[in-house]
C-alpha cells in the first residue's frame, strides 16, 4: 500500500496547494452605491448572517452532538471536525465510539477503500495476498481493516481511556502559514476532556499500536518485520498530518466553491431573463 499512501497524499496535497489564497482571500467588494444616495441601515437580516458565521460546523451539527455532518470535498466523512467550536461541551465515551463508527463505516469508505486495493493490485504491491479476485479480495480487506482499526485506536478507544478530545477545532485565524502550523501541532498537541492541552498520545501511540496490529495479524508474512510496521507507522501520522492541514482549510475551500456556484447560477438566470 506504499504506492497508494504515495498517491493519495500527493493528491490531497496538490489540492491543498491550489488553494492557498482561498485562506486570505477578502470577501468581494459590495457594488458602490451611485452618488447622492444614501446606504440603508442594517436590518435584522444582516445581524442574523452575522451570527450564522459563529455556527460551530461548516455543515451544522452532526448526529451526535459536538460532531459535525461536513464532509471533505463533500464526499470524505468530517465529523469530528468543528469550525468555530468554543467551548464545547466535551465527547462522552459513547459518543466518541459513535462518531468513530459512523465515519469508519460511511457509504464512501466502500468505493475508498476498493480505490486503494485496485491501485495495490495493480503494483503488486506487498505480493504475498497474490493476485487475481482473491488477491484483490485480501487487499481490500486489509485496507479496510488498516484504517478502521486506526480510526478507532486514535478517535474512541484511546481518548476514551485518556480522557482526550479527538476532534479537530479548526482555527481560521491569521494567514496561510500559520494556520499550516497550527494544523500540523495538532498531530502531537491535543484538547483534553477537561478544555486544556496535552501532548496527542491518542494520534501517536495510537497510529503505532494500529499499525502494529495490522502489521502482525492478517498481512502477509514477508511484511511482518519492524521496519514495515515503522514505515506504515510514519505512513499514517504523515497521511493524517495532511489531512488535517486539509481540514484546517476546507471551510474557505468550501466557501469559494459554493460562491463560484452562487456566481454561475446567477449568470444564469440573467441570461435567461428576456
Amino acid at each position: 500500500m506504499k504506492f497508494a499512501a504515495r498517491l493519495v497524499v500527493g493528491f490531497v496535497l496538490a489540492i491543498l496547494l491550489s488553494f492557498p489564497s482561498a485562506a486570505q482571500q477578502a470577501p468581494p467588494p459590495t457594488n458602490p452605491a451611485p452618488p447622492g444616495s444614501t446606504q440603508p441601515p442594517p436590518d435584522k437580516d444582516d445581524k442574523d448572517k452575522d451570527k450564522d458565521k459563529s455556527a460551530p460546523s461548516t455543515s451544522g451539527q452532526g448526529k451526535n452532538a459536538g460532531t459535525s455532518n461536513d464532509r471533505l470535498f463533500f464526499a470524505l466523512p468530517n465529523f469530528l471536525t468543528l469550525e468555530n467550536g468554543g467551548n464545547v461541551p466535551p465527547l462522552t465515551t459513547g459518543q466518541k465510539f459513535k462518531v468513530v463508527f459512523r465515519g469508519s463505516f460511511d457509504y464512501v469508505q466502500y468505493p475508498w477503500y476498493g480505490f486503494l486495493a485496485a491501485i495495490s493490485q495493480t503494483e503488486n504491491s506487498e505480493p504475498g495476498f497474490g493476485q487475481g479476485a482473491e488477491g484483490y479480495a485480501k487487499r481490500f480487506g486489509s485496507a479496510f481493516a488498516d484504517g478502521t482499526i486506526e480510526n478507532f485506536m486514535t478517535g474512541a478507544i484511546l481518548p476514551s481511556l485518556l480522557h482526550q478530545d479527538p476532534r479537530f477545532f479548526q482555527s481560521g485565524k491569521g494567514g496561510f502559514s500559520r494556520r499550516t502550523g497550527y494544523a500540523i501541532s495538532r498531530i502531537v498537541v491535543t484538547r483534553t476532556d477537561s478544555g486544556g492541552q496535552q501532548f496527542n498520545y491518542s494520534e501517536v501511540l495510537g497510529s503505532a499500536l494500529s499499525a502494529g496490529i495490522s502489521t502482525y495479524s492478517y498481512h502477509p508474512r514477508a511484511d511482518k518485520t519492524l521496519s514495515n510496521t515503522a514505515s506504515v507507522w510514519g505512513t499514517q501520522v504523515g497521511y493524517d498530518t495532511i489531512t488535517i492541514v486539509v481540514k484546517e482549510f476546507w471551510p474557505d475551500i468550501h466557501r469559494k466553491l459554493s460562491h463560484k456556484h452562487s456566481k454561475g447560477d446567477v449568470a444564469q438566470a440573467g441570461n435567461s431573463n428576456p
